[in-house]
């Protein structure tokens, strides 16, 4: 069982479209997967339909609710879904401990599952610390400029802390780059140089495949559906599905 955080504490980098993406991808594959939106602006949820009258992951961080409860179920794997009250969450989520609460709330769950992906909300705040606290591994989206990739060497801020005190078994996979407009330029090729050398400071890597920019994926997200099943010959669909074989270590794979 793999717990994986999508993080960055930039907005706009494709965090929810990639925690969708594998969320998607894996359950196609067979996996047992569950996605957990800890984003306060709840786009995966509104992706995903999310039927509010079941509890969200703010009742599971507060213990009001058991996690068996406000687990969701769709084609494309279960979820739990966020909750715009989140915002509050430093105040709501107070107490000893209060950096467990996912991991406690997770674990008479997390078994059942192949794979739990965490989206979480672009600012360094409790719900990303729970995030870093339970999983054991990290993928850092980010899009292809010079100022949002160097602005990734922050998140070492974040993260030093938590390998110190919460969770020493955490680490990053490695940086993912999206909306990416190929190395046909210069300036292009320059900026892939630039995101591995910041990958090796981190100590990890830049994955291989990367996201290309296609108006397919917010096609697929206004119509709430995967982009596998909206239109999985698009080249957005096809770097994922590509991306996910990178993650698993296979040649091949599948995104029918």
């Amino acid at each position: 069982m793999k717990i994986i955080t999508i993080t960055n504490q930039k907005g706009g980098v494709s965090k929810t479209t990639t925690t969708h993406a594998l969320l998607s991808g894996f359950s196609k594959r067979g996996f047992k997967t569950l996605g957990i939106d800890l984003d306060p602006q709840c786009n995966l949820s509104y992706i995903l339909n999310t039927d509010y009258s079941k509890p969200t992951a703010l009742g599971i961080l507060t213990g009001e609710a058991k996690t068996i409860d406000a687990i969701q179920h769709t084609p494309n794997g279960d979820f739990i879904a966020s909750s715009k009250l989140l915002e509050n969450a430093e105040k709501l989520l107070d107490g000893v401990g209060r950096e467990y609460r996912l991991k406690k709330a997770l674990e008479p769950i997390k078994n059942n599952y192949d794979y739990i992906l965490i989206d979480t909300p672009p600012a360094f705040n409790i719900l990303n610390i729970n995030a870093l606290t339970v999983c054991n591994s990290i993928i850092i989206p980010t899009i292809a400029d010079i100022f949002s990739i160097q602005g990734v060497l922050r998140l070492n801020e974040v993260i030093e802390p938590i390998k110190e005190y919460t969770n020493p078994n955490i680490y990053i996979d490695g940086l993912l780059l999206t909306r990416y407009t190929g190395d046909r330029t210069n300036l292009n090729k320059a900026i892939r140089d630039f995101a591995g050398e910041i990958a090796e400071k981190l100590g990890t890597k830049l994955f291989n495949t990367v996201i290309r920019e296609g108006v397919a994926i917010r096609e697929a997200q206004k119509d709430s559906v995967s982009i596998f099943d909206y239109s999985p010959k698009s080249n957005v669909a096809i770097d994922y599905n590509d991306f996910i074989n990178e993650l698993l270590g296979v040649e091949d794979g599948t995104n029918n």
